[in-house]
């Protein structure tokens, strides 16, 4: 027995492990997809990560600085906040804080909260972090509080699951869309695929600012938040699917020539077996790029049309709703810890970039 490692000939080996091979090469792209993985784990955990009701208001605390977790006390291991203590400027009439030395609230770990179903399913108030039961607060506040004394962290964690999911749910029904639509232009050609082009054309051609603002104000006030949440969901969806289609067209041009399309035929396949079991397979390394790539396009849309006030609205928790307390100069200047949901929106639209590029140049044969 030789401790050799045997080489594989690359002929035997499938195009999911060449691919995986290609994409572990573009480091910047393996990192972003430990980021989005990170992303969607707090995103299906964010009732366990949260460290209060995100909805549940604490108006004596509004505007609170974020507050850090003191991990040490007199060389020993013993998490704590420490108190604080309202005061107001009579110069500026302006809520200040001041921390208190003398009340140290210890922190715990797996500490009772709220209640929740975790991950839907199993009911539980067991928390990551938090105070102690006989303390004067019920949460910490890692990231301050809004204008109502809302926890911004817990805003934030619920906030990421609405966003995100709105992403792949969207790119879920655009890439079914996108798929048969542009399957079918481009296997089929003639006057079909003459029709689904015009079609595409005239959808990017409508402004999208003026469209958003006629569907927002379609959208009944009197709907609750899953209805708006659909709503808008479906909204993205049918304008995002043209970009994938077009994408799925010109790949299928290229392959129904093919000797293994016409040999297809010649056995007797239907049209709808050459493409979904055929074509499909040859170009779905493809169609995951473009997928990934498209995600972040639905996250900034629906960040975007949430902070104009056209997608989701209060009480509804997402990135785009938590960007609207700050809309005004002086909540930027006075309390900048607002703007944080618009570092979290750069960090993963920036993650799903580098991912989608990394799964294109993977998937692609000709790529070094």
């Amino acid at each position: 027995m030789t401790n050799e490692k045997r080489q594989v000939d690359p002929a035997l080996v499938s195009v999911w492990r060449l691919t995986w091979r290609r994409f572990r090469k573009h480091r910047l792209a393996l990192v972003s997809l430990y980021v989005v993985g990170v992303m969607y784990l707090v995103a299906a955990l964010a009732d366990f990560l949260a460290t209060g009701d995100p909805r549940t208001t604490h108006s004596r605390l509004s505007y609170l600085p974020p507050q850090s977790i003191r991990w040490f006390d007199g060389g020993q291991f013993r998490p704590h906040v420490l108190g604080i203590r309202v005061k107001r400027d009579p110069r500026k009439l302006r809520r200040s804080y001041q921390l208190d030395p003398s009340e140290k609230i210890p922190v715990r770990f797996f500490a009772s909260g709220f209640e929740y179903r975790f991950l839907g399913l199993v009911p539980a108030t067991r928390h990551l972090v938090g105070l102690e039961a006989t303390s004067t607060r019920d949460n910490v506040f890692l990231l301050g509080t809004d204008r109502l004394g809302r926890d911004l962290w817990s805003r934030l964690l619920y906030g990421t699951r609405i966003s995100l999911s709105i992403g792949l749910v969207g790119v879920a029904i655009s890439l079914v869309l996108g798929i048969t639509l542009g399957g079918v232009s481009g296997l089929y050609g003639g006057w079909i695929d003459t029709v689904i082009q015009r079609l595409i054309e005239f959808l990017r051609s409508i402004p999208t600012i003026p469209l958003w603002l006629g569907l927002a104000a379609a959208l009944p006030r009197d709907w609750s938040v899953i209805q708006v949440y659909l709503a808008v969901t479906v909204i993205i969806s049918l304008i995002a699917w043209t970009q994938i289609a077009r994408e799925v067209r010109g790949k299928f041009l290229a392959l129904r020539e093919e000797d293994f399309v016409t040999a297809a035929r010649l056995y007797g396949c239907s049209e709808t077996r050459i493409l979904f079991r055929h074509l499909l397979p040859c170009i779905s390394s493809h169609v995951i790029a473009v997928t990934t790539l498209a995600i972040p396009t639905m996250i900034v849309s629906e960040t975007a049309l949430s902070f104009l006030g056209l997608g989701l609205r209060p009480p509804a928790i997402s990135w785009g709703v938590l960007l609207q307390d700050a809309q005004n100069v002086q909540t930027v200047a006075l309390y900048s810890w607002l703007m944080l949901p618009g570092l979290v929106v750069i960090v993963a639209v920036l993650a799903f970039n580098f991912l989608g590029d990394g799964l294109r140049d993977a998937a692609d044969p000709y790529s070094v």
